[in-house]
């Protein structure tokens, strides 16, 4: 009897794995109902069980159900199922996706996984794409598959349709909940759309306009701090990078949410301390396995390691820091202390007025906490990792920084105005948009696709069987990526000049663009910003820090990198990839910086 119960139970299970509506089907000894996004398993003894996989199936045993059914049974029942379900999608993707070319894997365990995780991913993904074609597919663990995009016209439809038919991944959406909560980057849909909505005017150009003073503050703090040490020489060497975070925190801080970590002022946070921790703990051992088996086996999340510790940590300083700014935001709103329309265009603003917003615009209490904890993470992070890449440009190309001086030197006794840091400074722009290109922070755009779908293609194109198509299939619960990186800095779409650190090619307009670069979407045809409706929202914000921030260092420092123009920079992975200098400790930045005198 036990036997032919899972026997029944496998050939049920197989039917509605293949099934994409929801199915009902029972027998006489258990009843399926897909309606769930768990196993519920509950047995004739009363024991209950709860196994995460991704099938949306639950299992209720009948009134029947054999009181003799063992726990090795149960074992193999939920075993089995899941193989029969990851095995039944397997098929069901390659049946109806469209099969490209790609590389050989390295190991089945894997695919290529590691080879990207562990290389430069951005030069590996142009390197295919140079073999294989603008689209291609490269395996990934367990012999899965996953579809690259650096064909413009298949960007542009896969941003068009981000949070409806392109999602996070089970993996994704359990990293992003622990790190920053149910926010604006872990929404979908219409939860997405509802919170972005809430969140824009926080960052409309007025709103923005009014925290440019803000950003000018930092920079001068930072000033005062380097001229002190300084004051005794001709120059001093001073981790810049660790000054461009302070400016970040301190920044994010007064200008969103009216708080002042004093990090220009040497005052220590715990948030600061997370911040800094995950500079000297790189991921090591099983936490290089979890991000390269999670998106496979999402449970491994569960796994304890340091970074998760640490990861954990974080989460809970962002948190306790976020309610006390909400909790003192709140009174002062209900003393009548908080300016009023001012106000509710600031960030915290805004989201204490979507707390009570109609329901169209309404923010729980816990999604108020989440986006606080998502804009002190990307505030901080995206920002200063940019700063300092435009510093070491501008250092190993010194040619380029006195241009951009020599741009701002009418600017020696009064800072620009927004209008003029927006509009009025070409060659400021221009770095920012290189910067922005070469070294955008996040690296790639991976979705998990909810529904089958067709992507079309700007030209045609050959599979692996040598037929030429013009557009592609995509099967539900398919992974697909951009790389940011790889299309930004790719020679076929930039020019042979593409990894070269070039502002000119931004002077003349869209004229010194290729016109392959032209046919990308996005803000001024880079990805750096994403596209469609998970296009940044804070990008005005994150521009005017930038240019803010580096027209006051360039006015009044040369910078120099400490080892000279050979001095070797690589990347370590914190929560974003970092520069630093190769034999570093962490993420140090050493550069030699003098006073500038017009």
């Amino acid at each position: 009897m036990r036997l032919q119960l899972i026997g029944s139970f496998y050939a049920d299970f197989l039917f509605l794995s293949f099934s994409r509506s929801p199915i009902y089907i029972s027998n006489q000894d258990y009843v399926f109902l897909a309606c769930r996004p768990r196993f519920h398993i509950k047995t004739w003894s009363n024991a209950q069980y709860n196994v995460d996989i991704p099938a949306r199936v639950s299992i209720w045993s009948a009134m029947n159900m054999p009181s003799n059914l063992s726990s090795a049974d149960f074992i193999l029942i939920v075993i089995g199922a899941w193989l029969i379900y990851k095995f039944s999608q397997a098929v069901r993707m390659r049946t109806k996706m469209t099969n490209l070319r790609g590389p050989p894997a390295s190991s089945w365990l894997l695919g290529v996984s590691k080879d990207v995780f562990l290389g430069d991913s951005g030069a590996l993904y142009e390197k295919w794409a140079e073999e294989f074609g603008p689209v291609y597919q490269i395996p990934g663990p367990f012999g899965s598959r996953r579809t690259i995009l650096t064909d413009a016209k298949a960007i542009a439809h896969f941003y068009s349709k981000e949070t409806f038919v392109y999602v996070n991944s089970a993996f994704a959406k359990q990293v992003l909940s622990n790190l920053i909560g149910k926010g604006l980057l872990w929404a979908e849909g219409e939860s997405h759309r509802r919170q972005r909505k809430a969140l824009t005017p926080a960052f409309s150009n007025v709103a923005i306009r009014n925290l440019t003073p803000i950003f000018y503050d930092s920079a001068y703090k930072v000033k005062t701090a380097w001229d002190a040490v300084i004051s005794s020489s001709d120059d001093a060497v001073i981790d810049v990078q660790k000054w461009m975070n302070c400016v970040s925190l301190d920044s994010i801080g007064i200008a969103g949410f009216g708080h002042d970590f004093g990090a220009l002022e040497g005052r220590h946070s715990d948030v600061e301390n997370m911040f800094d921790s995950f500079g000297t703990l790189p991921p090591l051992g099983i936490s290089i396995i979890i991000p390269l088996l999670g998106q496979v086996l999402p449970f491994l999340m569960k796994i304890p390691t340091s970074r998760t510790r640490l990861v954990r940590k974080l989460h809970h300083s962002m948190e306790e820091i976020a309610e006390v700014l909400l909790t003192r935001s709140r009174k002062e709103k209900e003393a009548g202390e908080s300016g009023g329309n001012e106000s509710d265009r600031s960030i915290i603003g805004a989201l204490i007025k979507a707390e009570n917003a109609d329901p169209e615009l309404r923010l729980t209490g816990d999604e108020v906490l989440a986006q606080m904890k998502v804009f002190l993470l990307a505030g901080y992070e995206t920002t200063s990792i940019s700063l300092t890449w435009a510093l070491i440009e501008l250092s190993l190309h010194p040619e380029k920084q006195d241009r951009l001086r020599t741009e701002l030197a009418d600017f020696a006794a009064k800072d620009p105005s927004y209008e003029q840091i927006t509009n009025g400074l070409p060659y400021l722009d221009a770095v920012m948009r290189e910067i922005l290109r070469l070294h955008p922070p996040v690296a790639q755009t991976s979705r998990i696709a909810a529904d089958d779908d067709v992507i079309p293609l700007s030209a045609p194109m050959k599979t692996s069987s040598g037929q030429t198509i013009d557009r592609i299939s995509i099967s539900r619960g398919a992974g697909v990526l951009v790389p940011i990186r790889g299309v930004n800095c790719s020679k076929a779409i930039w020019g042979p000049d593409a990894k070269d650190f070039k502002p000119e090619r931004w002077l003349d307009g869209d004229a010194g663009l290729t016109t392959k670069a032209m046919e990308l979407q996005g803000y001024h045809h880079l990805l750096t910003f994403i596209d469609g409706p998970r296009t940044c929202l804070g990008r005005a914000f994150a521009i005017a820090e930038f240019k803010s921030v580096l027209s006051v260092l360039v006015r009044n420092y040369v910078f120099a990198m400490r080892d000279g123009l050979e001095t070797k920079v690589e990347k370590i992975n914190t929560i974003l990839p970092r520069p630093k200098v190769s034999g570093e400790e962490g993420y140090a930045m050493p550069m030699r910086v003098r006073r500038f005198e017009y």
